[in-house]
């Protein structure tokens, strides 16, 4: 409390400014990006793209700014969870499995062709014998072997 009588509540500086070690303002280009709460994603974003890649992307326009900043933290954290590959990795993960779930349903079609093309075939006059009491009797379709005695 000042002399005064007011209260100014402070509030923790982003994660940006507290790596930087210097006074978060109210209206810090970084703040709504790096809250204090996520040191991680900024520590992420800076050893990735530096913080010079960082200020200019928050020259941009709003509506840009608010993109790449996404973007950019959005590839650093996968980076940081795939080390190797990257948003690559993941891109070529998510077409694999693409791939696998249009084979699977080129074989669900090809096996639903097949089931429509036997019922199809089926002829109902075929099993009109089938009674109520279960017993099955199939007509034949030829004559039965004649026996020599």
């Amino acid at each position: 409390m000042s002399l005064t009588g007011d209260t100014t509540i402070q509030q923790p500086p982003c994660a940006a400014c507290k790596h930087q070690r210097r006074e978060c303002a109210n209206d810090c280009p970084h703040a709504p990006y790096f809250p204090p709460h996520q040191p991680k994603t900024f520590r992420n974003v800076r050893r990735l793209f530096h913080v010079v890649s960082v200020m200019k992307a928050l020259q941009l326009g709003p509506t840009q700014r608010a993109e790449a900043m996404k973007s950019i933290i959005y590839q650093a954290d996968i980076r940081e969870k795939f080390p190797v590959h990257g948003c690559l990795g993941v891109i070529r993960r998510l077409e694999h499995q693409t791939d696998l779930a249009i084979e699977e349903l080129r074989d669900v079609r090809s096996q639903l062709e097949r089931y429509r093309m036997t019922s199809d075939a089926y002829d109902p006059k075929l099993y009109s014998g089938l009674g109520s009491s279960g017993n099955c009797s199939f007509p034949t379709t030829h004559d039965p072997p004649a026996l020599d005695h």
